[in-house]
This record gives structure tokens, C-alpha cells and sequence, in this order.
């Protein structure tokens, strides 16, 4: 036998590490270590943050969530404030003496206080009939106001529903065109309705007398004197009625007025921080821009702060020592905080390039936690002063799974148009990139249309590159983030616009970036970018194989079994399928799936109710006719949701499923 030298084998051993790959790709079943981190809230004094860490549990069924706390200087590490499995909500008490959160009991779920400084959490609320939506304090610290999805018949929540034994039929009878959404699917006669909660008594006290309607986004006054909410008492708000107003309610006389808003939908109360003025989110009309509102309590002066022509305010918060409202929103990729000046313009403060969310501000105004997200970062705590608003993280939950995975940063690229617009795309290149060889691509269309993909994080994005992928996606004409004319520019045009876009979007990506292999070219999306996969099929044969997931192939089925009201359709659509069938059935892919060549994997879920599971049913029926060779996967008891929220193990399937059908439609060598 051969001996090898010592020194040889102590020179191999050293030289390992250079030639071993410690770094993985992200897989589908890495979805199951992740730590999903939510709402900071901030101390009143700075000095404390509390937030939601959430994981896949033991039967990756479910995910267990729990409070957590970090000291906002940094001087310690996050720890477990609570121990049980399912609290959220966390908010400090005026002072920051202690934590209110939610958490069930015995099937209902109840608010719960905990001293901060440690100790038993105790419920404060025994409602037997109801859900809690949400809850505020007020700044006494003795008093709070809930929000609970009710039956308007209940005149006491905390009594338990009688039983009857009488048996009764499972029917439901409506005769309203809202009947169903897919966060409750198939409604009742729950409302959501505002309750004032004595802490020392427990007593609660219905405020808003009359319960047909919805009461949401409440907003205490700085002196806790008035409360601020939006509701549609019209009567049309089950009937496709657009419209909402502001109401200030009184908390010691009870009486409620409504403010002279203009007519449209107003929502999302936001109080000055002297408690003088309401900043408001406003449109005045369905797929109108999105505007910010201002309104002195008294109803007597108003002002447009912006107009929502540059770009989409998706909230507004008004922090101390603030003479405007600062606001968030989708900007290009990115989702920042942004400063609004007098003239409208604004001004980015923190978040180019990345994604923020949950932000919460001290009593002073003087600093802010929040969420902070990027394609290569799980959300993660981070803190920033207004000084310079320069973000310093405080936790690291997904660090070490992160460190030892492939994770690529996104280019982004610009190209024209017609009418001299302007579309971003972003590619994702795969693990082991080197550009003297040839890499196949994913098409990877976003739903919507409105909305926005950037620099946010996407497991499926970094799953698909570290499998040897390049993903492409853009933020085609119908998005957010560019304008107001950019995002309508798809209404009455689905099929139009944003399937150009895509095309376009791709024959650039192949022009700048000549390693993409033009015969290795794959295609998936869902919901609005399930449509574009099974419309794009029908007009070219270029793509080896696509996967379409919850997607719409028959305008003409899909207007009479959505969830939305027909008034939604008919202003997408420029009428009714009676007034404008050609258009709802010229531009469903089921029209021309004779045409269709592509290999396809249809993905859909039996409870959606945005893009019923007769839409995946069709497709497949006709592409099986035409003999397109087709699979088609049925998510039981999973809706719309099922890629960002669904059931962890069904969550992980899909994104196994599309690796499988892209890996079974590649070319070998």
C-alpha cells in the first residue's frame, strides 16, 4: 500500500477549505428554519422594543408565535417576554409599566397584560362571543378601545352563545353583492364594532350604537378626548359602494359627527400630535389615485397634502415635532419612509432599496424601531433616530441559516416603452454564476396588477437561483411605485400592456445579459401573473415549460365567482360581460389555448376566492383537450394565499412542485 507523506496530508487537510463549498443553495425546506419577525412596537421612553417572533411549529402545520423584547441601545440580545404559543399584538401601556397582548384561551382569544419588568400574564378581557380585532390604549392607562367582529344581535360579549339543541340546516341565504371575501370566506352578519374597555372593572361599553355598519382603523386623540374612525353608514357598503367617511367620537358624551370629508372613501385617521388636525388617506373614486388628506377636527379647514399622481401612500403616521404627516410607499423597488414637504414633493428619509414595515415611533418623536427587509434579509429589528435616520439592527434571528446559503443581490435594468414610460427589471443571477457559460431563466410574473416586487424578500426568488436558475421579473405598467399614469395604464388592457411589458422585459434581459440561454427559457406566475403565464402560452411557444398558480384562464366564469363585487369588474372590464363580452372573452387564455404548446403545471387551492379553483380546473380541461402535456396540483383547503401564509408543509410542496416541473422540462446534455 501506498503511504502519502505526513506533510502531504497536513498541506491537503489546509488547502480543504478553499476547495470545499460550505455555501448551499436555499432550498424549499429551509422554509421550515426560518424566524418570521412582526410589529415592533417601541416604549413611550425609547428604551424598549417588543415584537412577534413566529416560527414553523413541530407538525409544520402551523406556526407558533410568542412576544419578544430587545433593549433599544442594543446592550443586550432579543429575549422571550411570554411563553405561550400564539401572542401577538404586543402594545405598551401609556408609561411603558406593562405589555398588552393577545392570546387564546380555550378557543377564544382574549387581551392579556404582563409587567414589563416580568411576572404572570393576566387576561383582561372574557369575551365568549365576538373576536377581537385590534386594541388601543388610551393615554389614562386605564381605560382601552377594541375592536370586535360581532354579530350586531350580541348585546353582551362576554356571555356565552346560547346553546340549541333544536338541529338546523347548514344554509346560508344572501341577497347582498358582497357575500364572501377570502379572508373570512362565505360572510355572516359579523360586524366590526368599537368597545370601550374599563382595565379595573372589565366592564365594556358598545360605542358605536348602530352596528350595520363596519367601524375601522380607530385613532385616539393625543388627550384621549375623541376618537377618530372610518365607516360607510350610506348602505352600500355590501352593495359595491366605494364611499367612507371620518366620524370624531366623543368618549365622555358618547355622540358621534361625521366630518366634512369630499365624497369618496376617507380612511386611516391619523391625529396631529397636538391633536388639532386628522391626516387621511383619500380616493374619490374606485382606480382613482390614492391621495393624503388634511381636516382640522372642526371640520372648517382642508388641504390636499398630496395628490397620489407620483406615487401611492400606503400609510401616513404623524410622530412629534412633525408639521406634517411622514408617510410610507412603494417607490421603484423599494418601500421607504419618506418626508412630504409644502409643495407635495417628497423626500426619502430611510429604506432605498430595501423594504420597511411596522414602524413605531417614541413619544418624542426622536426615534423610530421598525421592520427592515432586503432579496438577500429576512425582516429583522431595527432602530434609527431622526437625526440622521441611519438604521442600526438589533436582532439577528436568520443569521446563521442565512450566512451558510446562496444569496444573490438583484441587478436592476431600465428600459422604454411606448409613450415614454419607463420599466424597471431586476435579475436574480443563479449560484455558481460564471459568465462564459450558458444558465437558464425564470420568467417569474408578480399578481396584482397594482403592487410592486423589488428588493424585498422572496425565498422562491433565492430557492430558483441557488437551483441554477437566473430569475427575471419586472414591474410591469400596472404597478405601483411609478406614478399614477404608470398604474393605470393596464386598466381595460389586461393582456395588453402588462403581457408586453413582461416580453419586452425578457427580450432585453437577453440583449444585456448574452450567458442567458434562449433555449432554456421558463415561465411561472400567480394570480394576475398566472393569467399573463397562461395568456403568454397562447401567443408563443418560447418558454420549455411554465407553471401557472392561481390564475384566471376565463374572464367570462371568473366575473360571476370572485369574491369582489360586479361593480370592481365592470370598471376593470369597461362594463358588464353583457355590454363588453368581446373583451372579457378576447382577452381569456381560454380562448386561444388551442394555441398552446408549452409544457404547464397548474397550482391551485380549493378555498380560493379570488381566483376560484374553477379557473385551474378549466385551463387544465383545455389544455388537456388540446394535448398540451399538463399536471394539474389541487391544494386542499388552502387559499390565495398559499405562497406567502399558507400551511408550512403545503407552502414547501409548491415550491417543490415548481422545481420539479422545471427540472423534468430541462434539456440534458
Amino acid at each position: 500500500m501506498t503511504r502519502i507523506p505526513l506533510f502531504l496530508l497536513l498541506a491537503l487537510a489546509l488547502c480543504l477549505p478553499l476547495w470545499a463549498d460550505d455555501i448551499q443553495p436555499l432550498a424549499p425546506d429551509d422554509y421550515y428554519d426560518f424566524q418570521f419577525i412582526q410589529d415592533p412596537q417601541l416604549a413611550g421612553d425609547g428604551g424598549r422594543i417588543a415584537f412577534v417572533r413566529a416560527q414553523v411549529n413541530e407538525e409544520r402545520r402551523g406556526r407558533d408565535s410568542a412576544i419578544w423584547t430587545v433593549a433599544a441601545d442594543g446592550s443586550s440580545p432579543a429575549e422571550s417576554f411570554t411563553s405561550g404559543d400564539s401572542d401577538r399584538h404586543p402594545r405598551f401601556s401609556p408609561g411603558g409599566s406593562e405589555l398588552a397582548f393577545l392570546r387564546p384561551i380555550d378557543g377564544d382569544t382574549q387581551i392579556h397584560r404582563m409587567p414589563i419588568d416580568g411576572g404572570e400574564a393576566r387576561p383582561a378581557t372574557t369575551i365568549r362571543q365576538g373576536r377581537i380585532a385590534g386594541f388601543t390604549w388610551l393615554p389614562d392607562g386605564q381605560r382601552m378601545v377594541l375592536t370586535l367582529s360581532i354579530d350586531p344581535a350580541v348585546d353582551d360579549p362576554t356571555e356565552a352563545e346560547e346553546d340549541n339543541d333544536e338541529p338546523s340546516a347548514d344554509v346560508k341565504i344572501y341577497s347582498r353583492q358582497l357575500y364572501r371575501t377570502e379572508a373570512a370566506g362565505w360572510l355572516d352578519e359579523r360586524r366590526n364594532t368599537l368597545w370601550l374597555l374599563e382595565l379595573e372593572s372589565g366592564e365594556l361599553t358598545r360605542l358605536t350604537a348602530d352596528s350595520e355598519w363596519n367601524y375601522n382603523n380607530p385613532a385616539v386623540s393625543p388627550d384621549g378626548r375623541l376618537l377618530a374612525f372610518n365607516a360607510d353608514r350610506s348602505g352600500s357598503e355590501y352593495d359595491g359602494g366605494h364611499n367612507q367617511d371620518i366620524y370624531l367620537l366623543d368618549l365622555d358624551s358618547g355622540e358621534d359627527r361625521k366630518l366634512p370629508t369630499p365624497d369618496g372613501r376617507a380612511t386611516s385617521p391619523v391625529f396631529s400630535p397636538d391633536g388639532q388636525q386628522i391626516a387621511f388617506s383619500y380616493q374619490s373614486d374606485r382606480y382613482r389615485p390614492t391621495e393624503l388628506h388634511l381636516i382640522s377636527i372642526d371640520g372648517e379647514a382642508h388641504e390636499v397634502l398630496h395628490d397620489g399622481q407620483d406615487l401611492s401612500v400606503a400609510e401616513a403616521m404623524w410622530p412629534e415635532g412633525y408639521d406634517r404627516p411622514l408617510i410610507r410607499a412603494d417607490y421603484r423597488g423599494s418601500h421607504p419612509l419618506m418626508r412630504l414637504h409644502d409643495d407635495g414633493s417628497t423626500e426619502i428619509l430611510i429604506g432605498e432599496g430595501a423594504v420597511l414595515n411596522g414602524l413605531s415611533f417614541a413619544d418624542d418623536g426622536r426615534t423610530l424601531a421598525f421592520l427592515m427587509e432586503s432579496e438577500t434579509r429576512l425582516a429583522e429589528v431595527h432602530l434609527a433616530g431622526n437625526d440622521s435616520f441611519e438604521p442600526r439592527r438589533l436582532t439577528e434571528f436568520n443569521d446563521e441559516l442565512l450566512s451558510s446559503r446562496h444569496l444573490g443581490e438583484l441587478d436592476r435594468f431600465s428600459f422604454e416603452v411606448e409613450d415614454n414610460k419607463v420599466v424597471d427589471g431586476f435579475l436574480l443571477r443563479p449560484k455558481g454564476f460564471e459568465a462564459d457559460q450558458p444558465w437558464s431563466l425564470v420568467l417569474n410574473i408578480r399578481g396584482g396588477p397594482a403592487g410592486m416586487w423589488g428588493h424585498r424578500w422572496f425565498h422562491e426568488f433565492q430557492m430558483m437561483a441557488g437551483a441554477g436558475y437566473a430569475v427575471l421579473f419586472t414591474n410591469y405598467r400596472g404597478s405601483t411605485g411609478y406614478g399614477f399614469d404608470f398604474q393605470s395604464a393596464v386598466y381595460q388592457d389586461y393582456g395588453g400592456v402588462d403581457y408586453r411589458d413582461n416580453i419586452q422585459a425578457l427580450d432585453e434581459a437577453l440583449q444585456r445579459f448574452d450567458w442567458i440561454d434562449v433555449d432554456r427559457l421558463y415561465l411561472t406566475g400567480g394570480s394576475h401573473g398566472g393569467f399573463l403565464t397562461n395568456w403568454i402560452t397562447t401567443q408563443t411557444d418560447r418558454f420549455r415549460a411554465a407553471v401557472t398558480q392561481r390564475s384566471v384562464s376565463n374572464w367570462v366564469s371568473e366575473a360571476g365567482t370572485q369574491a369582489y363585487v360586479p361593480a370592481m369588474m365592470n370598471a376593470e372590464f369597461g362594463g358588464t360581460i353583457w355590454e363588453n363580452y368581446d373583451y372579457y372573452w378576447g382577452r381569456s387564455p381560454l380562448k386561444y389555448a388551442d394555441q398552446v404548446r408549452t409544457p404547464t403545471l397548474i397550482i391551485h387551492s380549493t378555498d380560493d376566492q379570488i381566483t376560484p379553483i374553477g379557473q385551474g380546473q378549466e385551463w387544465f380541461y383545455a389544455l388537456i383537450n388540446n394535448d398540451v402535456e399538463t399536471e394539474l396540483a389541487v391544494f386542499e383547503g388552502e387559499g390565495h394565499g398559499l405562497s406567502r401564509a399558507g400551511t408550512p408543509v403545503n407552502l414547501v410542496k409548491r415550491l417543490e412542485l415548481i422545481l420539479d416541473w422545471f427540472e423534468r422540462h430541462h434539456p440534458r446534455e
